[in-house]
């Protein structure tokens, strides 16, 4: 097993965990304009616009349930973690050279954290953030920097009062009201 597929797995578990806990697809998340069903949409093709471009696309069937849809996404990139020799492909990364395991598990991981709190949110559930997930997405905002806000990425941040909590800080950066 590859650190990149153990860290995609404690990032990719706990969303679908919210995933089997989605009962209205179309509920409004706080991604503006997205329901959860668009959001589970934006996460997998993002995803697999990745693979794509690093040949490591897979056939796609058609499947109406997002909740399917991730499972079975997740499990091809899991597979795909699974061997070193894709996992530890090097490329010139979005932020200087990585790897498609490191990634795949950080960069597109970190947007899991993220999206699990908009989906738990449009459901009224808990996302079970823990301190480490929301440390790990503050270091990767900081890493980021000015171009995490570019098209496609993060919405500006928004403002918070100095004593916020470690949550509110964080979605905050990502331009979420927690």
């Amino acid at each position: 097993m590859t650190a990149s597929l153990d860290l995609w797995r404690k990032n990719a578990e706990p969303f679908t965990a919210i995933t089997a806990q989605t009962t209205d697809w179309d509920a409004p998340t706080p991604c503006e304009g997205w329901t959860a069903r668009d959001l589970v949409e934006h996460v997998v093709s993002t995803e697999r616009d990745f693979l794509e471009r690093h040949g490591l696309s897979s056939p796609e069937e058609e499947v109406g349930d997002p909740g399917k849809r991730w499972r079975e996404h997740e499990r091809q990139v899991a597979e795909l973690l699974a061997d070193p020799a894709v996992a530890d492909r090097e490329f010139p990364g979005y932020f200087g050279p990585s790897t498609i395991g490191e990634t795949l598990a950080g960069f597109y991981g970190g947007d899991l954290i993220v999206h699990r709190w908009d989906l738990a949110t449009s459901q009224g559930v808990d996302a079970g953030l823990s301190e480490e997930d929301l440390q790990a997405v503050d270091a990767a905002m900081d890493g980021f920097g000015e171009q995490a806000y570019g098209p496609g990425l993060f919405a500006p941040p928004v403002p918070v009062p100095d004593d916020a909590g470690l949550l509110r800080r964080v979605l905050a950066r990502t331009g979420r009201r927690a």
